[in-house]
């Protein structure tokens, strides 16, 4: 209930005093370089600084416009502050009062609901007519349409804009934005994702950006969790699984899993499975992009079946502390027992 998402909010979001009285720092006119006049350098705020969120916030920085940053942690809030003069705020509200755009990259359902409509720390707390807010952040489908129609509903516009393409795709501003909300929203929001993204995408109406999303991760799920089960079945009977990679990667069973991110260890270099699957994309990211298919395939009572037995071979490996590890160690639950008890 509200309280609950009340102390969330507390939790996620109120940070100490230590801020308070710190010198406010100028902007540093450096930054201000001329570039397109569509994206007129403006105060964009920015919500959720983790290894994607920073990457997407000093793209913006980098590219002229003045921040007011927030997340729990208090590191990556002074570093961006130290290189590019970002202004650090000590809640959402604080955000929405200083910036009518905003942008938030936040880990889960929860934490948006929180950030967006958590009572008077929140995001809906501080806005103003013609506020506009941009959630790249993965979450349920209907979750996203609901904070839309609030947000609507107080003055302010948003679009939902889950991304694709990793923290080096964050690094590089190569991501691609599955967006969904109205076009006009989008038109307006499209100059500020060009600065994060190579390709933007409009998905149609709100909340389609995260349904674009949510499909795309189920079958990502579901391929490597298969690519692995038959790759373990080649190796088992005896074959040797890179001339098996050969064949299936130029064969019908060829897909991304087994050409670009070959789950076997020693089949191809530079990826997780070739270093004991560290880095990468988490066994616990996968899980949770899982639960919201099977969440949104419950809500409208679609069968999930093979994306309900790929979700539980993930949780399998994350419930026996394999949780951190790349999602292509789909590989070792079939290989070395751990499926086992």
């Amino acid at each position: 209930g509200h309280t609950k998402t009340e102390n969330m909010l507390t939790r996620v979001l109120k940070r100490s005093n230590r801020t308070k009285n710190r010198p406010t720092t100028s902007y540093n006119p450096i930054f201000l370089r001329t570039y397109s006049t569509n994206t007129e350098p403006t105060t964009i705020g920015f919500i959720g600084l983790g290894q994607m969120g920073y990457r997407m916030a000093e793209n913006l920085a980098k590219s002229g416009h003045k921040l007011v940053i927030n997340d729990i942690a208090e590191a990556p809030m002074q570093e961006l502050k130290e290189k590019y003069g970002c202004e650090i705020a000590n809640t959402p509200v604080e955000i929405a009062k200083a910036s009518k755009m905003v942008v938030t990259m936040l880990p889960s359902t929860p934490h948006a609901q929180a950030v967006y409509l958590g009572g008077d720390l929140s995001l809906s707390a501080g806005l103003s007519e013609g506020s506009v807010f941009i959630d790249a952040s993965t979450i349920e489908p209907n979750t996203s349409k609901q904070i839309n129609q609030q947000i609507k509903s107080l003055g302010g516009s948003m679009v939902d804009a889950p991304v694709s393409g990793g923290v080096m795709g964050a690094a590089n501003a190569t991501l691609t934005f599955m967006v969904g909300g109205e076009k006009p929203v989008f038109d307006q929001v499209e100059p500020i994702l060009k600065l994060m993204g190579s390709n933007i995408v409009h998905c149609g109406e709100p909340g389609t950006g995260q349904v674009a999303k949510v499909c795309n991760n189920l079958i990502l799920g579901i391929t490597m969790a298969g690519i692995s089960e038959a790759y373990n079945l080649g190796v088992s009977l005896g074959m040797d699984p890179k001339v098996l990679a050969g064949i299936v990667n130029s064969s019908s069973g060829r897909c991304w899993s087994s050409d670009t991110y070959n789950p076997v260890p020693g089949v191809m270099e530079g990826v997780p499975s070739s270093n004991n699957y560290q880095g990468g994309f988490s066994v616990d990211l996968m899980a949770k992009d899982l639960s919201l298919a099977v969440a949104a395939a419950n809500a409208v009572k679609e069968p999930l079946q093979m994306g309900g037995n790929a979700h539980q071979i993930y949780n399998t490996l994350s419930k026996k502390g394999l949780g951190g590890l790349d999602f292509s160690s789909t590989y070792k639950y079939f290989s070395d027992g751990t499926k086992k008890e």
